[in-house]
C-alpha cells in the first residue's frame, strides 16, 4: 500500500511539473493551450507566392510548438490583412524584397526603433540597427533575428514577429527559443512584450543549431530613434 501510494504521488508530481512547464512555454510565446494560432507566411526573396525550404521549416517548428501545447495552426499568406483577433500570430520573415509586407507594417507600428537596412553593395547590407548598434549581416557565417512579442491595441492575443535577415535565421530563431524559453524568460526584462536579438554563428559547420540570445533590446526597439 506504501509503494502505491508513493507511485502515485511521484505519478502526480511528474504530471503537475509537465502541465507548469508547458504553461510556462504558452506564456513565453503567448499562446493559450487548446486555442488555434495563425501563421503568417512570407515569401522567397522576390518571388511572390513561393516559400523558401528554410522558411517552410520555420513553420514546422512552429507547428511542433503549437502541438505540443494542443493547439492548431492556421495558415496565411502575407497578403493577410486585418487583426489577429483572438489568435496568437506568428508572422515569418522580414519586409525586404516584398517577403513579407506584414512584417513590414507590425515593423512600422510597433517597432519604430528597429531600422533594417536595404539591400545594396555597402557592408551594411540588410543589417539591423537598433539602440545605437549595428549588427551586420555575414552571409553563411553569423546573421541575426529580431524576435518581438507585442500586443496590437486592436487584439486580444499577441504577435510574435520572427524577423532574421535570412531564412535560416528565421529558423535558427524559432528552433533556439523553442528548446532555451526557460533559460532566455529569466533574462529578459518582460515576457509579456519583448524584442530580442538572436545571433546564429558558426553557419557554414553548425547550419542553425548555434543560436544565442545576443540582447534584450525591448527598450530601444519599441522606442522611437
Amino acid at each position: 500500500m506504501t509503494s502505491l501510494l508513493s507511485g502515485g504521488f511521484v505519478w502526480l508530481w511528474e504530471r503537475g511539473k509537465r502541465t507548469r512547464r508547458l504553461h510556462r512555454k504558452a506564456a513565453f510565446f503567448g499562446v493559450r493551450p487548446g486555442e488555434t494560432c495563425l501563421v503568417v507566411l512570407p515569401n522567397k526573396h522576390n518571388s511572390t507566392r513561393t516559400v523558401h525550404r528554410r522558411d517552410v521549416r520555420a513553420v514546422m517548428e512552429i507547428a511542433m510548438l503549437a502541438g505540443e501545447l494542443s493547439c492548431q495552426v492556421s495558415v496565411a499568406p502575407d497578403s493577410f490583412r486585418g487583426s489577429n483577433g483572438d489568435l496568437t500570430e506568428f508572422c515569418v520573415g522580414g519586409p525586404l524584397g516584398d517577403a513579407n509586407v506584414r512584417a513590414g507594417g507590425h515593423l512600422a507600428a510597433y517597432l519604430p526603433g528597429v531600422t533594417i537596412h536595404p539591400y545594396s553593395d555597402r557592408p551594411d547590407s540588410v543589417a539591423f540597427s537598433v539602440g545605437g548598434d549595428r549588427y551586420l549581416f555575414d552571409h553563411g557565417n553569423e546573421e541575426y533575428a529580431l524576435v518581438a512579442k507585442f500586443t496590437p491595441q486592436e487584439s486580444s492575443r499577441p504577435v510574435v514577429l520572427v524577423c532574421g535577415q535570412s531564412a535560416l535565421a528565421n529558423q535558427a530563431a524559432i528552433h533556439f527559443l523553442r528548446r532555451e524559453y526557460a533559460t532566455v524568460a529569466r533574462e529578459i526584462a518582460s515576457e509579456e512584450r519583448y524584442c530580442l536579438l538572436i545571433k546564429v554563428s558558426n553557419i557554414d559547420t553548425y547550419e542553425f543549431h548555434r543560436a544565442i540570445l545576443e540582447r534584450d533590446v525591448s527598450a530601444a526597439a519599441f522606442t522611437p530613434a
